[in-house]
């Protein structure tokens, strides 16, 4: 990306705003704008925010957000199929609207601190996802000594009255083990759960079926220790 990509300007003129605006909307430049503003919203419902210091964005796919000083979610957003940009009684007026269905997010700026843009890639890089919960199957299978030493993986999924299991195995000494896999920190309900299955297996196996229960993940809290204790299953400390 070259020097001629990026640009800001501190404390323009409406107008100065205005133009830099719609140039980055026609190169399809992420832009933003910091200043004091009003927001009104209308289609689903109306809205109107007073007068605040805000920051709003303008992404090349023309989603319009506006973020309030606090909290992690816009205060206001819109994914619009058109954008007007104005300077009117002295102020800049961005109007985003959607056709389908009919809405309209006006912001008018009474002043404006900073505008930036930054020109977008045409292509967004991929989203690698891990620490998941099949990232921790996937090692458990790959290792089922990880669980505990001697035991043996037969099945992944395993079908059960009471749903499927997760991993399904034997341990060292030849007993059925139901292992439940959790990719973060474990509660009460994850103990249940696997309550559940055991039971499940010890009616689909036979009556006297000896079937073990363990709680993979990596952490648990402190009830779920006293729930898995008072049923008899285990608990494995294990991160994905």
């Amino acid at each position: 990306m070259s020097d001629t990509d990026r640009s800001s300007l501190v404390a323009p003129a409406p107008a100065e705003a205005a133009a830099y605006v719609r140039d980055a909307h026609e190169r399809r430049a992420f832009c933003t704008l910091l200043g004091r503003c009003h927001v009104a919203y209308d289609g689903r419902t109306t809205s109107h925010a007073g007068p605040a210091d805000r920051l709003v964005a303008l992404k090349p796919d023309l989603t319009l957000l506006v973020h309030a000083a606090d909290g992690p979610k816009p205060q206001n957003w819109l994914a619009a199929d058109a954008l007007d940009v104005d300077v009117e009684d002295g102020s800049l007026l961005l109007t985003a609207t959607r056709e389908s269905p009919t809405e309209e997010l006006r912001v008018t700026f009474e002043s404006i601190e900073q505008a930036a843009a930054m020109a977008a890639d045409e292509t967004d890089a991929t989203v690698e996802i891990s620490g998941t919960e099949a990232d921790l199957k996937e090692r458990v299978l790959a290792d089922p000594a990880l669980v505990e030493p001697g035991f043996r993986a037969l099945a992944a999924e395993r079908d059960t009255p009471a749903g499927p299991v997760d991993v399904f195995g034997r341990d060292s000494s030849g007993r059925a083990v139901a292992v439940e896999l959790k990719a973060t920190r474990a509660g009460p309900d994850a103990a249940s759960q696997l309550s559940r299955y055991v039971d499940a297996l010890r009616r689909d196996l036979h009556a006297d079926a000896d079937v073990r229960g363990i709680l993979v993940a990596p952490s648990c809290t402190p009830r779920t220790r006293r729930v898995l204790a008072r049923d008899g299953h285990e608990f494995v400390s294990l991160e994905p």
